[in-house]
């Protein structure tokens, strides 16, 4: 599957540390052989988003089977990243 990285998420990675952004970039790049990881979770009254879990980040994508897309939206600590989601 294809990854597309939304400008929102893209200056959200470019604004972290250099750890805990090479390990959001390792998920992300393993979003693309898998799109629905075991930590995975649907956002509630956001469908058709998930979540998934790095450390105390969160990455917030859709997966669109039939083009076969990744959509990366958002990014962000766990604390900020589900305010103002705008997807």
């Amino acid at each position: 599957m294809a990854v597309d990285i939304r400008p929102r998420a893209r200056r959200s990675l470019r604004q972290l540390d250099t750890p805990a952004r090479r390990a959001i970039a390792s998920v992300i790049d393993d979003l693309a052989s898998e799109p629905r990881p075991a930590d995975m979770t649907a956002l509630k009254g956001h469908r058709p988003w998930l979540r998934t879990r790095v450390g105390d980040y969160r990455i917030i994508y859709a997966v669109d089977d039939r083009a076969r897309l990744v959509t990366v939206a958002a990014i962000g600590h766990r604390r900020e990243v589900y305010r103002d989601l705008n997807l």
